[in-house]
């Protein structure tokens, strides 16, 4: 028996993939996933879809991995990364240059006074507390918020919202939600009475449109909402 035998590594079997090819790969990220490491020293979704790169390509190395966007940490959904250098700065572009369709679910505890509308916020981000405020005027330091929605569901305690974001701001969907008094469902930070166990917030990036870096044809994706008791009595 040899002394140094090979160790099998077997691909990171909590990464649900829902697009991947030589360019890009888009995965539907779990609440409580960070997508790019920070403070805590906890491993990020990056280094997990290096590993799985690695693991299934059997590449020699370090693997190229381009964070393109971020969700934040209590909200699952779709995050997209760059596989090529080529591809980086065009995904890049289109994000900040708002040519992407995103849409999002959230679930939230009182319903909005209309079934649809537009909300429109200057929102002014606090770093020392990582939270941002919602202001229905300008003022000093703000950034202009847009976001479409419409009511898909009413359940017994709980109104489902499809959100079309406009603006892509700091914690805006539950900054702008919080100011109409629709507090997402887990979000003690923007007004929610109670916590989730696990920690999460019923917000779920749910759908994806851009262009392909590189093939130069429509890419769109749309991701499960998780295995929750809640989520599943809509998805």
């Amino acid at each position: 028996m040899s002394k140094n035998p090979k160790i099998q590594r077997s691909v990171p079997s909590n990464l649900q993939v829902l697009y991947e090819d030589n360019h890009l790969i888009i995965i539907n990220k779990r609440p409580g996933d960070i997508v790019q490491g920070d403070k805590t020293g906890d491993v990020p979704l990056s280094e997990v879809v290096k590993e799985y790169l690695k693991i299934k390509y059997n590449k020699p190395g370090n693997v190229f991995l381009g964070v393109v966007h971020r969700l934040d940490r209590p909200t699952s959904g779709i995050v997209v990364f760059a596989r090529t250098s080529k591809a980086l700065p065009r995904l890049n572009a289109q994000f900040s240059q708002g040519k992407t369709q995103k849409t999002y679910w959230a679930m939230v505890k009182n319903s909005p006074k209309k079934a649809n509308d537009t909300l429109v916020h200057w929102l002014v981000r606090n770093p020392k507390q990582n939270k941002s405020y919602a202001h229905t005027s300008e003022v000093p330091d703000s950034k202009k918020a847009i976001l479409s929605y419409r009511i898909l569901n009413k359940l017994d305690n709980y109104t489902l919202l499809e959100i079309d974001l406009k603006t892509g701001r700091h914690h805006q969907i539950r900054a702008q939600l919080a100011a109409i008094g629709c507090h997402i469902k887990g979000d003690l930070k923007y007004g929610a009475q109670r916590s989730n166990p696990n920690g999460s917030i019923h917000l779920h990036a749910r759908s994806l449109e851009f262009e392909h870096p590189v093939k130069k044809e429509p890419v769109k994706c749309v991701a499960p909402a998780p295995k929750d008791p809640l989520w599943m009595l809509v998805d």
